[in-house]
């Protein structure tokens, strides 16, 4: 019995930690792979707050340097 609720409670932690690894953003502008949509474009994004310039760092913006 003791080693069902071991198992259980482990697998239910599993889960949770497996659950929480995926890439997740507050607001929808904070992902570069939508930053080319309109609600994530000026004026729209202004009214709310969400543009990318106002919610992340200016060095975020910058252009990742190809890996060699």
């Amino acid at each position: 019995m003791i080693t069902r609720f071991i198992f259980l409670a482990l697998s239910l932690a599993g889960v949770v930690w497996l659950v929480g690894c995926e890439d997740r953003f507050r607001y929808p502008c904070m992902d570069n792979k939508n930053w080319a949509k309109p609600e994530c474009q000026r004026p729209t994004c202004a009214l709310t707050g969400t543009c990318p310039d106002q919610l992340l760092p200016a060095s975020d913006f910058k252009p990742e340097e190809p890996k060699q």
